[in-house]
C-alpha cells in the first residue's frame, strides 16, 4: 500500500513539476530565465516541486475556507443571525449540502492524469492504486475541513465537538455514497457525476437550495436533534460501506468508464484532439440552415456568428439574468416581510459592494465567447492574408466589443436594477446618488469584463492550429483576474466610494485596452505553431 501511494505521489508531481516549468517558460520576460532543457535541470526542478507542494497546502484549506464562507458565514451577517442560534443555522446548512456535495463532488469518481497514467497507461493495480489515494484524499479533506471547522465554528459558537463531528460527517459522506454509486455503476447507469441534469432536475435543486437559505429568514431551521441524527446516521452508513468498498472487484471497469472519455482523447494524436474538440462545440451551434442576415462585410459575419451561437451567448445571459432576478425578487419579499431581516440586508449592501464584483465575474460569457470566437471562426479565417491586415481587425474587434457588451448587460442592467431596488426597500440610503451608483458600477463591471476577455484574446490569442490553450501569459492574466475578484469578497467599503472608484477604473481601463488592441494586435491576433 505504503509503495503505491509513493507511486502514485511522485507520478502526479511528475506531471504538475513539468506543468509549472512549462507554464513559466511561456511567460514573457520570466521565460528567459528558464532555457530550453530546464526539465532536465535539478535547481528548476526543485523549485517547482516546492511551489507544488505548497500549492498542496494552499488548496487543501483555501476551498474549505470558501466553503465555509459562500454557503454559511456571509449569510450569519446577512439575516443577522446571533450567536446563540449559529450552531442550529450552520448545521441546518451545511448537513444537506454536505451530503449533496458528496454526490457530485466525490474524488472515488474524479477523473485525473495521474489516474489514468497510472491504471490505464502503466497498467497498475486499480483496487489497490483506487483505494490508497482515495484514503489519502479522505485525510487530506478531513484535516482541512478539521481546521476551518473550528477556526470558524468555535467563532460563531459552535462547540469543540460539534466541529470535529461536522468534520467526521464530512469525509463519512462522501463515503457512504461510495457503494450507491458502485451499485449504480453494476446496473449499468451513469454515475451522478457523470450525469446530465435535466431541466426539472435542475429546477428542483434550485428550489431546494433556495429554500434552505429562505427559511431561517422566517425563522425555521432544522433542529439541532434532527441535524444531530442525521450525522450520526451518515456516520454509521459509512462504516457499513466501508467493507463494501474494501470489497468491491471492479475498479478497473469503473475507472475505464471515469478516465477514458476524459482523457483518452488528450492522449491522442494532435488530428485527432482537433477533431473530438470541434465536435463538442459543434453542439452548441445551431443547425437551422434559414439562418440568414441582411447586412454585409463584416457586420454579415458577425450577425451570423451571433444567431449560430444564441444557446452560448443570449440563451446563457437570459438564464443567467432569470435566476438572477429570481433570487432578487425573493429577497425584496423578505425585507417586506421581515422587517428585521431589511436591516441587515440593507447594511450588507452599503458595504459589500466589492462583492458584486465576483458575481459579475461569474456570469460574464467574455471567456466562452472568445473560444467559440477561435474555434468556430477565427481559427479558419485567420489562414486568409486579409483577415489578418490592420483595418479588418479594428473593425472586427469593435463589432465583437459591441455584440459582447450587449450580451454581458442583460444581467448587468436586472442586477443592478434590482440590487437598487432592494437597498430602497430594505431601509432606503441618507445619500439618493448610492441608487444611480449601484446601478451605473455594476454595468460598468460587466462592460470591463467583457473588453478584459476580448482584449488579452486579441492580444495574445492563446489558442493554437489544435485548439490548445498554450499562451502561459493568458493562463495567468485569468487567473490573477479570478484572484483579484475573489479577494474583493472581503472588502467593506461604502457604496458611494467603491461605486465611483468603479466607475473611474472601468472608463480607464476600455480606453487603454482598446489602445493596446489599435496598436499590438495586427501583430499579435494570429495562428500559433
Amino acid at each position: 500500500m505504503l509503495k503505491t501511494l509513493l507511486i502514485s505521489f511522485k507520478l502526479k508531481n511528475t506531471y504538475r513539476v513539468n506543468a509549472i516549468l512549462h507554464g513559466f517558460r511561456q511567460i514573457p520576460l520570466i521565460k528567459k530565465i528558464f532555457p530550453p532543457d530546464v526539465y532536465s535541470m535539478t535547481g528548476f526542478k526543485v523549485f517547482a516541486y516546492i511551489i507544488s507542494i505548497l500549492w498542496q497546502f494552499f488548496t487543501m484549506f483555501a476551498f474549505k475556507i470558501a466553503y465555509f464562507f459562500f454557503a454559511v458565514t456571509v449569510w450569519c451577517g446577512v439575516f443577522e443571525i446571533n450567536r446563540a442560534d449559529s450552531p442550529r443555522f450552520f448545521l441546518h446548512l451545511l448537513v444537506p449540502l454536505t451530503i449533496a456535495g458528496a454526490f457530485v463532488n466525490n474524488y472515488m469518481f474524479t477523473p485525473e492524469k495521474h489516474k489514468y497514467y497510472a491504471m490505464i497507461q502503466l497498467g497498475m493495480d486499480a483496487k489497490s492504486f483506487t483505494l490508497v489515494n482515495y484514503f489519502f484524499n479522505l485525510a487530506r479533506h478531513f484535516i482541512g475541513f478539521t481546521v476551518v471547522a473550528i477556526f470558524i465554528g468555535l467563532d460563531n459558537g459552535m462547540a469543540l465537538w460539534e466541529c470535529l463531528m461536522i468534520s467526521v460527517f464530512g469525509i463519512a459522506a462522501k463515503t457512504a455514497v461510495c457503494p450507491i454509486e458502485m451499485i449504480r455503476f453494476k446496473k449499468g447507469k451513469k454515475l451522478a457525476t457523470k450525469a446530465k441534469l435535466n431541466v426539472l432536475t435542475m429546477l428542483l435543486g434550485i428550489a431546494f437550495i433556495m429554500g434552505l437559505y429562505i427559511l431561517p429568514v422566517f425563522g425555521y431551521m432544522i433542529p439541532l436533534t434532527v441535524s444531530y441524527a442525521v450525522m450520526a446516521a451518515v456516520i454509521a452508513a459509512a462504516v457499513i460501506a466501508l467493507p463494501y468498498i474494501l470489497k468491491f472487484k471492479e475498479y478497473r471497469a469503473l475507472n475505464k468508464e471515469i478516465l477514458n472519455a476524459e482523457f483518452v482523447s488528450q492522449m491522442d494524436s494532435k488530428a485527432v484532439k482537433q477533431q473530438n474538440f470541434r465536435k463538442n462545440t459543434q453542439k452548441n451551434i445551431s443547425a437551422d440552415t434559414g439562418i440568414t442576415s441582411d447586412k454585409s462585410g463584416f457586420e454579415y459575419l458577425n450577425e451570423l456568428f451571433v444567431k449560430r451561437h444564441k444557446k452560448i451567448l443570449w440563451e446563457s445571459s437570459i438564464k443567467v439574468t432569470f435566476a438572477l432576478s429570481i433570487v432578487l425578487i425573493l429577497m425584496c419579499i423578505v425585507c417586506i416581510l421581515v422587517p428585521k431581516e431589511a436591516k441587515g440586508i440593507n447594511k450588507y449592501i452599503s458595504n459589500s459592494l466589492p462583492y458584486f464584483v465576483f458575481v459579475m465575474y461569474a456570469v460574464n460569457r467574455g471567456m466562452q465567447f472568445t473560444q467559440a470566437l477561435f474555434v468556430n471562426c477565427d481559427h479558419s479565417l485567420l489562414t486568409y492574408p486579409f483577415y489578418k491586415e490592420p483595418k479588418s481587425i479594428l473593425t472586427l474587434f469593435r463589432i465583437r466589443l459591441r455584440e459582447i457588451i450587449k450580451v454581458n448587460l442583460l444581467p448587468a442592467v436586472v442586477g443592478g436594477i434590482g440590487l437598487a431596488l432592494l437597498l430602497y426597500l430594505s431601509g432606503g440610503t441618507d445619500n439618493p446618488v448610492n441608487y444611480g451608483v449601484i446601478i451605473v458600477s455594476i454595468c460598468a463591471l460587466s462592460i470591463f469584463f467583457s473588453v478584459h476577455y476580448l482584449t488579452i484574446y486579441y492580444l495574445l490569442q492563446p489558442y493554437n492550429a489544435g485548439t490548445e490553450i498554450k499562451n502561459g501569459t493568458y493562463r495567468l492574466i485569468t487567473m490573477v483576474t479570478y484572484l483579484v475578484c475573489y479577494f474583493m469578497i472581503y472588502l467593506h467599503v461604502p457604496t458611494l466610494l467603491f461605486g465611483i472608484l468603479t466607475i473611474i477604473f472601468c472608463v480607464v481601463y476600455i480606453i487603454a485596452a482598446c489602445l493596446l488592441v489599435y496598436k499590438f494586435a495586427p501583430k499579435t491576433f494570429r495562428i500559433h505553431s
